[in-house]
């Protein structure tokens, strides 16, 4: 069976990895029934979504079974009655945003990539911009369809608004990378949309200002439904990636905030107060600017990624730890010899950094990188973080999960891998090693 390269290649280190064999379900049927058949030959699988991930999770290293439910991808029924979207796993997050267009609904979870499936975002529990205000993956989701690792369909979760019934199974499945089972199917939590939305960006002189307005803003009572961080540098690279001009505004670091409501008086003076926060605003007015705008910080990876093999990075820290912790960080950067850019979601602490190869060799790249990581999770543990805020821990961060998670911790995530999938057959080696 000839494998697309697509689907065996690493895209974050570009490494080829092996696979036995490849399957493109339709149905729910035919999903149910490669996994009965890669159990009962004690095959190892793989599931893929979108293919968009950017830890490793869906990468063969050891000539697994791989099944992608790309063509998993009917959008079931709408219930506006309980604000419910049903869809299969591989849905991807732009057939849900033109599916809801032509209605008072919207899906909140706002990942950077639109190509990414539901089930995928399910399995890395993704977040994204508008996270600080209506949650990520975990909070959008009420119900899940499931395949254990020996075929076996259970659903987890419910439609209901409240259950205290016992564990929670579906907030366990969410977020284990395909590592616990098959999601073949989600109810989705919908919202009516905003009547009015409001968007300004805010320059600072440097890092250090961030943090003590981040927190005035998170305190203040508003509830922004996004609220990002970027440094020029960093939209220097969308500016060449995508031929686009940054607004023309002072500043060397940025707050790109986003307001909606149903009350536009209240908005506007939301963004009055928020005006008084810097020296530098901009109100985005136009449609052009904020179309413009919202490219160009969508485009920071894929920017970095046309110029240089990359490794990004996604850690989580408390919010009032951002700027310190990205200070520090380059500082680092630069000891080692790096190049480096940051950005991200300040309303959660989600540090973006991307650690880019530049005119290094294979062998220095991989030496100083190495090194680079070392210190950088150590930091992140050091100041309460996490290794990994949305994307996942899949491969590429397993060893600093591994050296940084408390061994009880560790060991009940080993233990509810045994019992759901004692024989290792499910996405094995991923997230960590049993």
């Amino acid at each position: 069976m000839s494998i697309s390269k697509k689907y065996l290649t690493n895209r974050v280190t570009g490494e080829l990895g092996q696979a036995s064999a490849i399957y493109f379900p339709s149905t729910l049927d035919e999903v149910k029934s490669i996994v009965e058949m890669i159990h009962q030959n004690k095959q190892q699988l793989i599931t893929i979504g979108g293919h968009t991930g950017l830890s490793g999770a869906t990468f063969p290293d050891n000539n697994q079974v791989l099944m992608s439910l790309e063509k998993l991808n009917r959008i079931i029924s709408l219930d506006t009655e309980t604000l419910t979207l049903t869809v299969e796993a591989g849905v991807t997050i732009a057939q849900i945003a033109e599916f809801l267009s032509d209605t008072p609904f919207f899906y909140a979870p706002d990942p950077g990539s639109k190509a990414a499936s539901i089930g995928g975002n399910a399995a890395t529990n993704a977040g994204g911009m508008r996270a600080v205000k209506y949650g990520v993956t975990r909070d959008n989701i009420r119900a899940m369809r499931v395949l254990l690792a020996d075929g076996q369909a259970m659903q987890v979760g419910s439609i209901n608004r409240k259950d205290s019934s016992g564990y929670d199974l579906k907030d366990v499945f969410i977020g284990s990378e395909g590592t616990l089972g098959v999601i073949t199917e989600l109810d989705l939590k919908i919202q009516p949309k905003p009547r009015y939305q409001r968007e300004i960006l805010l320059g600072f002189d440097d890092l250090t200002q961030l943090s003590p307005n981040i927190f005035t803003i998170l305190s203040s009572g508003l509830v922004p439904a996004t609220l990002e961080f970027f440094e020029r540098d960093s939209i220097a690279y969308s500016e060449r990636g995508l031929q686009l001009t940054f607004p023309d505004i002072d500043g060397q670091a940025f707050l790109l905030i986003t307001l909606d409501g149903n009350v536009a008086e209240q908005l506007d003076v939301e963004i009055a107060y928020l005006k008084t926060l810097s020296p530098y605003a901009l109100v985005l007015i136009d449609d052009v600017t904020r179309q413009t705008m919202w490219q160009l910080r969508g485009a920071i990876v894929s920017s970095v990624e046309q110029e240089s093999l990359q490794e990004p990075l996604d850690v989580v820290v408390p919010v009032n730890k951002i700027a310190p912790t990205i200070i520090e960080l380059k500082a680092l950067a630069v000891a080692e010899g790096l190049s480096a850019v940051f950005f991200g979601h300040a309303g959660d602490g989600n540090i973006h950094a991307n650690i880019i190869k530049g005119n290094l060799s294979d062998d220095e790249w991989e030496v100083k990188l190495s090194h680079y990581l070392d210190q950088l999770y150590a930091l992140i543990a050091k100041v309460g973080g996490k290794p990994s805020a949305e994307h996942g821990i899949g491969i590429l961060k397993k060893p600093y999960f591994e050296k940084y998670i408390a061994k009880a911790e560790l060991s009940t995530m080993k233990a509810i891998k045994k019992a759901l999938d004692p024989e290792n057959l499910l996405n094995p080696g991923k997230i960590f090693d049993l």
